[in-house]
């Protein structure tokens, strides 16, 4: 047996654990993953000290905005994998789609009242939340929430941090006595579980699970499926196989060039890891300890200084930190951010320099101005930002660079910041596979000035915000081929 850190594990009702009821349910929302996942740690835990068998129950609904081709089809990419990782397990797998808008209303309560205790994953980020919360005043037994999204337990701390500077220093003072803590790298290995008989026929009927034509990936059609099919699917796999392959891709061919090269379209040396850890294929902890094993690194080599500084404290190569960077400090800020303000995607959550600057320089004269129409054609006059809004719309992808001008150019195109907010969002959000996520909400608040500081001189319609200009962009990149892919024949 094995346990999950305290401090992330949140008790979401005061319904009691269910001893007589027929198993233990773990409702896979956002960890979809069968290794590296706290949550099924904990659901496992529930499962051998009450002696009842396990039910893993992934759903996808089909009525959330911006559900689309694109996104259910990497997701049952990875539900494809989770079936079959959990064939000879012991638990129960039970995937679940929405072949109606709202058709998997009442399935987690029906549940419920068979069950002994949920166990269900938090994210802190789009609707995830609020559904949680909602369910868990509706269950008839006790619901476990777990935090599995970073190193840092997103529940040990109630500030907001508003530099990544800031934020650096706490982790470096905070970090050191949760890094061992990780969740189990095969939980399922060796851990004899109950065998569920048999779910009730009437909850079989009324919810069916997903038939294998759609997990098979050569046979899908998701033309009955009520998404987005104008927002195709794109050749990325998803799933855990697939986000293990990135992984050791990255590691063993591209991280020995990621400081020098991680900027340059054309020099690939980006991890391609955000679409994985946002739709839960992997976890952090895999890629953190896959990471530093390849480094021959152990905790012992960490520095005692806590000055904030991005390089030196890891006692890592200069590759491994920078990556490390990347990966702790700005994705796990904006995991801050968003489970601490509700408000994390609206304007008024700007520093309050920002909203000043942009409000004394909203009616400065623009030479171009762009709505969401011509911006989401990418019918512009700047080849630079076309060709990263037709990798977006083409990939699901947006290189991590000129994700930055991406969002600079709306802010000075757009007739309004508040508008230029409202089409980042939607454009990202719609067509990017790591959307909808604290990290992607990091990235565009960013180019309005979150987690900066003011810059000088003052410039027209930025006012104090950083400025990026798509001229000196192409002069320090290498990225002819990319403009050459991207263009329009």
């Amino acid at each position: 047996m094995f346990n999950v850190p305290n401090c992330r594990i949140r008790k979401l009702n005061e319904q009691p654990v269910n001893e007589n009821g027929d198993f233990v349910l773990y409702w896979m929302t956002s960890n979809r993953r069968t290794q590296w996942n706290f949550s099924l740690d904990r659901a496992i835990m529930w499962a051998q000290q009450l002696r009842k068998p396990l039910i893993v129950l992934e759903a996808l609904r089909s009525g959330q905005k911006w559900a689309c081709d694109r996104f259910h089809n990497f997701v049952m990419d990875g539900m494809r994998d989770n079936r079959q990782a959990l064939k000879d397990s012991g638990a129960f797998y039970y995937p679940y789609i929405e072949t109606v808008s709202g058709s998997g209303k009442g399935l987690l309560k029906t549940l419920s009242q068979k069950a002994c205790v949920i166990v269900s994953d938090y994210f802190p980020c789009f609707f995830l939340p609020k559904m949680t919360l909602a369910a868990s005043s509706q269950v008839s037994c006790r619901m476990d929430q777990i935090d599995s999204n970073g190193l840092l337990p997103l529940f040990e701390t109630d500030r907001v941090f508003v530099s990544a500077f800031s934020f650096r220093r706490y982790l470096q003072k905070h970090l050191p006595k949760h890094i061992l803590e990780a969740p189990s790298s095969a939980p399922l290995t060796y851990r004899k579980l109950r065998t569920l008989e048999r779910i009730p026929e009437n909850i079989l009927r009324q919810w069916p699970p997903i038939e294998d034509d759609l997990l098979d990936s050569s046979k899908r059609d998701l033309s009955t499926v009520p998404v987005d099919h104008n927002v195709r699917a794109v050749s990325k796999r998803g799933g855990a196989i697939a986000a293990t392959e990135t992984l050791n891709i990255f590691i063993n061919q591209r991280l020995h060039r990621y400081a020098s090269d991680r900027n340059h379209p054309d020099v690939g040396a980006a991890s391609e890891l955000s679409p994985y850890l946002h739709w839960g294929h992997i976890s952090v902890h895999e890629i953190f300890w896959s990471l530093m094993r390849f480094e021959g690194w152990t905790p012992d080599k960490l520095s005692s200084k806590t000055n904030g500084k991005r390089s030196g404290w890891w006692g890592a190569s200069e590759n491994a930190e920078s990556f490390l960077d990347e990966l702790i400090t700005w994705r796990e800020i904006g995991y801050n951010m968003c489970s601490l303000r509700n408000d994390y995607d609206s304007y008024e959550s700007l520093p309050e320099w920002v909203r000043k600057t942009l409000s004394e320089h909203q009616n400065d004269t623009k030479q171009y101005l762009y709505d969401l129409e011509d911006l989401e054609k990418a019918q512009t006059h700047d080849p630079v930002w076309n060709s990263a809004q037709r990798e977006l719309v083409n990939t699901g992808s947006i290189h991590n660079y000129l994700r930055m001008l991406w969002g600079k150019k709306i802010l000075e195109w757009a007739s309004t910041p508040q508008k230029a907010l409202e089409i980042m969002i939607e454009l990202n959000n719609k067509y990017a596979l790591d959307g909808r996520n604290p990290n992607s909400y990091t990235g565009i608040f960013w180019t309005l000035g979150r987690y900066d500081r003011p810059w000088g001189p003052v410039r027209s319609i930025f006012g104090k915000v950083r400025y990026m200009s798509s001229t000196r962009t192409r002069e320090k990149l290498k990225m002819d081929n990319y403009l050459k892919t991207y263009r329009i024949d």
